[in-house]
């Protein structure tokens, strides 16, 4: 019952008005007020300092740069396995498998439309049908950069405006369709192993999400908005296996997409593993070590 009217809840919450109103604390400089907040943070998650570069909490200027903390060197190694896919960010896996029939799986008895969460373009989504995906949940306590797990071109990036729900165990299992109905930003990257997606999720309270290449990316409109990167006119932007590509100011989700036949996710991962920036998250098809016929599944 507590968690059937925690989903009713949100869909009369104001959603973007209590974002924003995150949003403006979590860029308070005041340091009595940012200092409590962030102590009371640290203490409520048990966020791990000791692999922050500033261990000390009341050190960072505001909530925000707390919370999209940089960490020491070597504190997140990537595999360096031939072919490894690295997962993205840290978290924990929500779900993992195959594109099927068009649907990407949710939670038991749920699943949503990879065209709707790729913008609602068909020649967008067409390459992945059929394809891999891997949704990975950040929690509060994680690291909130997101990486790159292999290297890629930009080609495309859309912000799809939306609802932001919560994204958590409960509200995947609750609310039909989440991850095509929430804000989001979708980047689209030519890489080796074919066309990848990276589409990164908003929720309840996420301030904003920003790229290396763009800054803010949340419009001052909310409407859907294309930004192509592969036009002569444009310098191209090129990021390596393992580079930063874009935060999130208060935590969400990554949902990963691959083409047909390209990846094989890493049989000892499933719903609610653990995970860590830099793992393996799978194999690419491409890897020369590989013998038998790669399933998505």
């Amino acid at each position: 019952m507590k968690d059937r009217l925690f989903v009713i809840s949100q869909y009369v919450l104001p959603h973007h008005l209590i974002s924003r109103l995150a949003g403006c604390l979590a860029e308070c400089r005041l340091p009595w007020l940012k200092n409590t907040f962030i102590k009371w943070f640290v203490r409520h998650f048990q966020v791990d300092m000791h692999e922050a570069s500033s261990e000390e909490p009341t050190s960072y200027e505001h909530f925000n740069a707390f919370f999209t903390r940089a960490l020491k060197e070597g504190a997140r190694p990537l595999d360096t396995t031939p072919g490894a896919i690295l997962n993205p960010c840290d978290g924990a896996i929500s779900q993992l498998g195959r594109i099927e029939q068009g649907r990407i799986f949710q939670a038991k008895g749920h699943s949503f439309s990879a065209m709707e969460l790729l913008g609602g373009d068909h020649e967008r989504a067409a390459p992945f049908m059929g394809g891999a995906f891997a949704t990975v949940y950040l929690s509060p306590k994680d690291y909130h950069r997101v990486h790159m797990p292999v290297s890629g071109t930009l080609r495309e990036m859309v912000y799809v405006p939306g609802r932001i729900f919560s994204v958590n165990t409960v509200t995947a299992k609750g609310v039909p369709e989440l991850f095509a109905r929430n804000e989001r930003v979708v980047c689209l990257f030519d890489t080796e192993h074919g066309p990848m997606a990276m589409v990164l999720v908003g929720a309840m309270i996420v301030a904003s999400i920003e790229t290396v290449w763009a800054g803010l990316v949340t419009p001052p409109k909310r409407n859907l908005k294309t930004f192509r990167y592969d036009e002569a006119a444009r310098a191209p932007i090129h990021l390596e296996k393992g580079a930063e590509m874009g935060r999130f100011k208060l935590g969400s989700t990554v949902i990963l997409l691959f083409g047909p036949e390209q990846v094989r996710w890493a049989e000892q991962l499933g719903p609610l593993s653990p995970v860590c920036m830099g793992q393996a998250l799978g194999q690419a098809a491409s890897n020369p070590l590989a013998s038998a016929p790669l399933d998505p599944l």
